[in-house]
């Protein structure tokens, strides 16, 4: 009895260690790198997953179609582009959480000839209906 006890406690622990939700800032990581994976196997519904709908890159530059756009030309063009992405940083601002991290971009591509190159990223995030979703982004090519 004690054991079938025992092992019904473990079991139940268990489970609620499951139901948990992982933190906010390991949410956001995870939807970074799921970025980074569907950008290297030019995926751009994969790409745009963790955007918000009004997501603003680099103060107008890019938006949200606009990145998944050029994603699918990429992909039209047997382009490959490879991502190394570094340690990402998330800190809490209020009701939002900011991830810094820089990424290094390597290609086979006629696309985006500048793109090569490392980059410090700083991006900003909101919870949308019990997601989290970048709703902006600056990048920076560093020397």
């Amino acid at each position: 009895m004690k054991l079938l006890l025992s092992c019904g406690l473990v079991a139940l622990s268990l489970a609620l260690a499951g139901c948990r939700h992982a933190p906010d800032e390991t949410r956001v990581r995870e939807a970074i790198d799921a970025a980074v994976q569907a950008a290297e196997t030019a995926d751009a519904s994969g790409v745009v997953e963790p955007l918000s709908e009004d997501f603003d890159g680099n103060a107008g530059r890019l938006d949200r179609r606009g990145l998944a756009n050029l994603v699918r030309v990429a992909r039209l063009r047997g382009e490959h582009v490879g991502v190394t992405l570094g340690p990402v940083g998330v800190e809490r601002h209020g009701e939002r959480l900011v991830a810094r991290f820089t990424v290094s971009l390597t290609q086979g591509s006629r696309l985006w000839p500048d793109a090569a190159g490392v980059y410090r990223v700083e991006s900003a995030w909101r919870r949308e209906g019990g997601q989290w979703r970048c709703y902006g982004a600056t990048w920076e090519r560093q020397l």
